[in-house]
Formats: C-alpha cells, sequence, structure tokens
C-alpha cells in the first residue's frame, strides 16, 4: 500500500515518524540518485560516500522541519547530490583555489569549449557565483563588464555606446575586476582556470 503513494505523502509520514516511509522514498530513487553521482565522479566508493552524504542532509533538513513540500522530491534530493558533488570537486585540488594573485584574469575564468562532465558542473557554478557578483557591482562598472564580458565589444565600442572617453570605459572595466577580486576573496568563492 505505502509503496503507491506519492514522493509528498511519504515525506508528510516520515515528517510525523513513521521510518518506513523514508525507507521506502530512498529504495524509490537510490538508482537514479547514485548513478547521477556515479556519473560525475566516475568513481565507485566516493559515488557511494557522496550518496549516503545526499541522504544523511536529506533526513537532516527533514527532521528539522526546512523541507518545504512542492511535490519536488526527486529533484531537491538531485540538487543536494549535485552540490555535494561539486563540494567533492573543490575540496580534491581538481579545482585550483584563486590566491587573489595581481595576473587574476576574469575572462580565463570562462569560456573553455573542451570541458568533461566534471569540468562543465564546475564551470556552471562558477559562472552563477560570477554573475551573483556582477550584480552587485556599481552600475556603470557593472554595464561595462557586461557589454566587454557578454557583448564581446571593444572598449572604442563601449565608450561610444556610454558616452565616455575610452580610458573611462578601461578605469571603470578595471574598477569592476578590482571589486570583483575583493568580493571574490571576502566570500572565499573558489574558482577554476
Amino acid at each position: 500500500m505505502e509503496n503507491t503513494l506519492q514522493d509528498s505523502a511519504l515525506v508528510a509520514k516520515y515528517i510525523k515518524g513513521d521510518e518506513k516511509s523514508l525507507e521506502i522514498l530512498i529504495n524509490r530513487h537510490s538508482q537514479r540518485v547514485y548513478s547521477f553521482i556515479f556519473s560525475k565522479v566516475y568513481d565507485k566508493d566516493v559515488t557511494e560516500d557522496i550518496f549516503q552524504d545526499t541522504f544523511i542532509k536529506v533526513i537532516k533538513t527533514l527532521k528539522r522541519g526546512n523541507y518545504n513540500e512542492e511535490g519536488k522530491f526527486l529533484p531537491w534530493v538531485m540538487r543536494i547530490s549535485h552540490n555535494l558533488v561539486i563540494d567533492y570537486f573543490r575540496k580534491n585540488a581538481r579545482m585550483p583555489k584563486f590566491e587573489g594573485s595581481e595576473d587574476f584574469n576574469i575572462f580565463s575564468v570562462l569560456g573553455d569549449p573542451s570541458l568533461n562532465a566534471e569540468r562543465q558542473i564546475i564551470k556552471d557554478q562558477v559562472e552563477t557565483d560570477i554573475k551573483k557578483l556582477i550584480e552587485e557591482l556599481p552600475e556603470d562598472q557593472k554595464e561595462v563588464l557586461y557589454m566587454r564580458l557578454y557583448k564581446d565589444m571593444s572598449f572604442k565600442e563601449i565608450a561610444d555606446q556610454t558616452n565616455v572617453s575610452i580610458n573611462t570605459a578601461l578605469g571603470r572595466m578595471r574598477y569592476a575586476i578590482i571589486n570583483l577580486r575583493k568580493m571574490v576573496e571576502k566570500n572565499n568563492i573558489v574558482l577554476t582556470n
């Protein structure tokens, strides 16, 4: 009978103390979660560790009452496992940490077309992190950075479009990169080349 219940009903029963409901949920989704993790790390032992950590996190979140039921149990679990995979790659020196050197180049962080699955996950996370940081920049710096980074405009084109001198456009870009560097260091964000 319980095997036919929706995920949301099983989650609700587990939150009320029915341990068997969690076991059904784990059995129902374990193959998909395990396969997803293995497809990223290609190591059985690491996959098992991340798989266990995923469900430990699921249990802790459910027990704390921090889970918002939207009928999306599996996507939520997959997101947890995805984040743990990223954490694994970051912790295991496969993702060099940015140390704030003067030769930091934001353009080298983005745009490597020959990425394998592992590096693609990391690249997507880095791009998300950078976009969030860019949103925090002053408007004039953000504008120059977007034109240069995402529209591939020259500094002359940027200067013409924003009605400023080339030196002002270059200065705004320089300050944008300096500010990004400070935010990266302050927030301990890991970037990769």
